[in-house]
């Protein structure tokens, strides 16, 4: 705890005091972020460090597995998608995924989380990816079969977020882009998902800047499975 006030005295001091101007614009003309991140809970995912994000430019959710429950099941997660779309007006949305997901771990050996009813009911939402991993992927065993899990799960919210009317209509519009990434931990590195190759593409290289990481990507596809 002493550690958590101590970086609040070195945010107030240094990063606040540097960009003063910022936090006053945001507290006078509010939020308007174009981005959507849903993510996991994953203390070790933290979406502003790994895109550097300044303060106002993500609205961020998280739940455990970065989970899109329905349309038909009220709660946080689609609350805050429905307050992000039509509220604010996002123009981009973003499943985040990550290796070495627990609730991915635990989809695909419920008895894991037997013992933690909450858990099991909420990642429950993903049994289909247990479906799809056990007929398309029985061939993959340890950390191979954990990532794959884990984006197709990316996969399935992703189809999830369609179901919401409001985005179904945006879509059909242009009016708003969906996204599927994998964040590799131990790498820093983001894998996108590309619909037209069905293959997740490296997005950036910490040794490469953005337009040379974009460029190159293709180059760097990673098939599915």
């Amino acid at each position: 705890m002493q550690k958590l006030v101590k970086g609040l005295h070195v945010f107030k001091d240094g990063y606040f005091a540097k960009h003063q101007m910022l936090f006053e614009q945001l507290a006078t003309a509010g939020q308007n972020p174009e981005t959507l991140f849903v993510t996991c809970c994953d203390s070790r995912v933290v979406p502003n460090l790994i895109t550097q994000a300044a303060p106002g430019e993500l609205f961020i959710v998280r739940n455990i597995g970065n989970i899109i429950p329905g349309p038909d099941l009220p709660g946080g997660t689609s609350a805050a998608i429905e307050y992000a779309v039509e509220v604010l007006n996002i123009e981009n949305i973003i499943v985040c995924g990550h290796t070495q997901c627990g609730a991915m771990d635990a989809v695909l050996a419920p008895e894991k989380v037997a013992h933690l009813p909450s858990v099991r009911r909420w990642i429950s939402r993903a049994d289909r990816v247990r479906d799809v991993i056990n007929e398309r992927y029985g061939h993959l065993t340890g950390d191979a079969r954990l990532t794959a899990a884990v984006e197709e799960n990316v996969l399935v919210q992703l189809e999830n977020l369609r179901d919401f009317p409001f985005i179904a209509d945006r879509l059909e519009s242009g009016k708003i882009h969906l996204s599927g990434w994998v964040y590799h931990i131990n790498r820093g590195e983001i894998y996108d998902f590309d619909p037209d190759t069905s293959e997740y593409v490296l997005l950036a290289d910490a040794s490469m800047d953005p337009e040379t990481a974009l460029a190159s990507s293709p180059n760097a596809a990673r098939p599915r499975g």
